[in-house]
């Protein structure tokens, strides 16, 4: 239920255009971007530390876009039950956009594979950049502010009723024309996390889709995951899929081992996809036909099965799965030729299903959020008269490799400029 309108006339407070709530990526760019428009920005955070997600991100050099990111075919590199929703921000604000202001800040930067744009000092160079983005527009910035309730207000302005927001904060009142919620997901609660947004979205009437952490790493039963637990820290390019038939997604990435299961980029691409107690299946030699291969090796060769199959993968790993029979733990040239097919097949297409996931503590992202049938895909208003979603909190996830990012610009960037239109016409 909505909290009883109070009269704007009733207590103190501090007037703005618009009141951004959250100092990440989306809300950092959109107050930027609102207040160099002409407009009074009030930009709250209830962390001391802004921005953090961007400090962490791409190991401290914050993965900021993708170039291969396709506008016109959002659907393939993000996950939304409407994946077409991100396409008129992503085509109105694009990679190339923000890598050019990127470079207006001398900003050096270098592509490390797969379109994927990294800051070569450190990802403080873009919150910098951010942060002086916001000084240009004279956008009011309270960190440490903790907001106590959202109320909407309904003012009378000659005879025309227009809807306004007052925001209880232990930093006093604040009253916005336009309130933007770009307060993010789940995701790494130990930097600030919560779920205000998706609170604020509740009250308004708007719907939610269910959450569950994304980019995340799997976890495997214990007593089962015992005998690959040893090979924690051990890395290798893989092959890796989950689902069936046209729902079947695969991925070409970096696979690591962990003492709960597995992790890197081949994991945390396919956790997005991955439906609790379903398999994954991995191919750990996607480079070679591994029964070609072994039966080459067999043909030739008098040393181990698991020396011969140390030339495909790495050696622990090798030792690790010749264990598991002991037809594997003979002389390759010994092996009959039904349990070499066996291996190849467990090696090209190993099914695992995992028990769970590490959760929003090592997520990178929060799948689900703000249902985007409640907003306009053009400004990012809600069904809610001056009420504004962006990046993270809406029901839009990328991939892994800058795409989040850039929703979060191309997001920012639509509603800053509705906001700036709606000035305009005020003024006018």
């Amino acid at each position: 239920m909505r909290p009883a309108r109070q009269a704007l006339n009733s207590v103190p407070m501090n007037s703005f255009d618009v009141v951004i709530v959250g100092a990440g990526a989306a809300g950092l760019f959109c107050a930027g971007l609102a207040g160099q428009a002409g407009l009074k920005v009030l930009l709250i955070d209830h962390s001391s530390k802004i921005a953090e997600k961007i400090r962490i991100s791409g190991g401290g050099r914050c993965n900021f876009t993708n170039r291969l990111l396709d506008p016109s075919a959002p659907h393939k590199h993000f996950i939304s039950q409407n994946p077409h929703f991100c396409r008129s921000a992503l085509s109105r604000f694009t990679p190339e956009d923000f890598i050019k202001l990127v470079q207006k800040h001398g900003i050096q930067f270098h592509e490390k594979h797969k379109g994927q744009l990294f800051c070569d000092h450190s990802a403080d160079d873009i919150i910098q950049m951010l942060l002086a983005e916001c000084e240009v527009g004279g956008v009011v910035h309270w960190s440490s502010c903790n907001i106590q309730s959202v109320q909407e207000n309904v003012a009378q302005e000659g005879k025309s009723p227009r809807t306004e927001y007052l925001l209880n904060t232990d930093k006093g009142v604040a009253c916005g024309q336009s309130l933007v919620v770009a307060t993010g997901g789940l995701s790494i609660p130990q930097i600030g996390a919560s779920d205000f947004g998706y609170r604020i979205a509740s009250q308004f009437g708007l719907r939610l889709v269910e959450r569950q952490p994304g980019l995340v790493p799997l976890t495997f039963d214990g007593a089962d995951w015992a005998p690959y637990a040893k090979l924690a820290g051990l890395a290798l390019p893989v092959g890796i899929e989950t689902g069936e038939k046209s729902k079947r997604m695969h991925f070409d990435e970096d696979l690591l081992f962990t003492h709960r299961g597995l992790s890197g980029p081949a994991v945390l691409q396919i956790s997005s996809y991955w439906q609790a107690g379903n398999s994954i299946r991995l191919n750990l030699a996607p480079q070679n036909d591994l029964t070609s291969c072994l039966h080459e090796a067999k043909r030739r060769s008098r040393k181990l099965l698991v020396n011969e199959l140390s030339q495909w993968v790495p050696s622990r790993l090798a030792e690790t799965l010749t264990q598991q029979r002991s037809e594997w733990q003979r002389p390759v040239s010994e092996v009959p030729d039904k349990a070499l097919n066996q291996l190849a097949q467990t090696l090209s297409s190993w099914p695992l299903t995992p028990t769970g996931s590490e959760g929003y503590k090592k997520a990178e992202v929060t799948l689900g959020g703000v249902d985007t049938r409640d907003l306009s895909s053009q400004t990012m208003q809600s069904k809610q008269p001056g009420l504004y979603f962006i990046g993270e909190v809406l029901d839009v996830t990328g991939w892994l490799g800058g795409y989040n990012f850039q929703w979060a610009w191309s997001s920012a960037y639509a509603c800053a400029q509705a906001l700036a239109q709606i000035h305009q016409q005020d003024v006018i």
